[in-house]
């Protein structure tokens, strides 16, 4: 009888399975979005009561057991929650995608008005010519741009610069700055591809070729007047010519 009692109350005592605390295990996960900044996120366990936050590149470990909730929570992304499944924990690294709270645009559409323009707006009078950087260099430089009046703006710098030689750099800058736009205009209009299959030049001589079509009047103005055929058909002239010299070079 009292053997029967006593292991009546020590059944009683000694918690089974299902009422025993379980043991949570820390799992490793990672947040990911298309937003750069993903530190700083809360990932709370409503269970535990746990916390912790996401590293700088949303890197987070936190205390789960099967059946947990965790909840991710920021100002910069919408509040999610997930459920830990048995198979989480057989993942090296648990991914939770969170969205921003910005709404991405579905689409976005842009519109060219080749009649709006600084001359349009008022702000460029009509008519005024415009100057690239190094020409705006030079007049600045030689002192074409002084201001005579009221706000007299005269400096002793075009009288340096034309002593010491830096006025004929300045129009050498010009020079290469106008072999440079021209050069950017014809990888624009023509690939690679035809210079090598059309006018059958040697690949590694294109560039070459280039700087010295830049040099020719007649294929400039061509290409200043955007005159597409007419450049072309020069090339084809000029490649001829250049074959002869490269040719010419070998002997």
């Amino acid at each position: 009888m009292n053997k029967l009692l006593f292991a009546f109350v020590a059944f009683s005592i000694v918690p089974n399975s299902s009422s025993a605390q379980e043991i949570r295990k820390t799992i490793k996960g990672k947040v990911s979005s298309f937003a750069n900044n993903l530190q700083g996120i809360y990932v709370i366990n409503q269970q535990s009561e746990k916390n912790a936050q996401t590293e700088e590149n949303g890197y987070f470990t936190i205390p789960v057991t099967e059946g947990d909730t965790l909840v991710f929570s920021s100002i910069r992304f919408k509040a999610r929650k997930i459920a830990i499944q048995s198979a989480d924990f057989d993942k090296g690294l648990l991914i939770v995608r969170l969205d921003p709270m910005m709404e991405q645009l579905q689409e976005v559409q842009i519109f060219q008005y080749k009649n709006i323009n600084a001359v349009a707006l008022g702000i460029i009078p009509k008519g005024q010519k415009t100057y690239t950087p190094a020409e705006r260099k030079f007049r600045t430089g030689m002192g074409y741009d002084a201001q005579i009046g009221l706000n007299t703006s005269v400096t002793l710098d075009p009288l340096f610069n034309s002593l010491s030689g830096r006025a004929a750099e300045l129009r050498k800058n010009i020079e290469v700055e106008r072999k440079e736009m021209l050069l950017a205009k014809i990888g624009n209009l023509y690939e690679p591809e035809f210079f090598v299959q059309k006018l059958e030049l040697p690949e590694e001589h294109v560039k070459g070729f280039q700087f010295y079509i830049v040099e020719n009047p007649s294929f400039v103005q061509a290409l200043k007047a955007k005159n597409k055929t007419m450049a072309t058909f020069l090339m084809g002239e000029l490649a001829v010519k250049y074959k002869l010299i490269l040719a010419e070079e070998k002997k």
